[in-house]
């Protein structure tokens, strides 16, 4: 039997959900923002831009990289100190085994990793994608380098599917850097 609800009811629940998805989208900044912090300092500035990736540039870059943005847009940090642009960060998702994994790269003014974080995982399995050693191997790598698991990025037994999505997604953002640097 399909019982029916009353409007009310079906607005308060539209608005739970809808609440629930600010305050995860809130705590997911926060904690982008909070390692902006712990890398560069407290005296640092930031703004924050939605960019949306132009059609064209989102697939040449899906088919170099062999995995497909999670949307038509990423967020993108201005990192500033003393007035000057001094980094980038990339806020972005990959998915993993069935859901997504929230990440940030940092990269400098060239375009090479300054680091890469796990901002939010939601797997049940193979969150030692988030492991600080494992994050550290990206340092200094653009979007020239080698991504190749398990020959320069180490693999992880149990996170598999993370290792290899969070890999790609990294590259995608150095190669998407190369390509507006300009812009940004």
């Amino acid at each position: 039997m399909i019982r029916l609800l009353k409007a009310s009811t079906v607005l308060i629940i539209i608005l739970q959900f809808l609440s629930a998805k600010n305050i995860l989208a809130q705590e997911i900044k926060e904690n982008a923002e909070a390692i902006l912090f712990e890398s560069f300092g407290e005296d640092i500035q930031f703004s924050l831009k939605k960019y949306t990736l132009p059609r064209e540039l989102k697939s040449e870059i899906e088919n170099i990289v062999e995995q497909r943005f999670f949307s038509d847009f990423i967020y993108i940090y201005n990192i500033i100190k003393d007035d000057s642009s001094i980094a980038y960060g990339f806020l972005d998702n990959v998915y993993g085994k069935s859901l997504p994994i929230t990440f940030l790269v940092i990269l400098d003014k060239k375009g090479s990793i300054i680091s890469t974080d796990i901002i939010k995982y939601r797997e049940p399995y193979g969150g030692a994608v988030k492991n600080r050693n494992w994050n550290n191997q990206f340092f200094g790598l653009n979007g020239d380098s080698d991504y190749k698991v398990g020959d320069n990025i180490v693999s992880i037994s149990g996170a598999t599917i993370s290792v290899h999505s969070v890999t790609k997604g990294i590259r995608k953002i150095t190669i998407l850097y190369e390509k507006i640097q300009s812009e940004i």
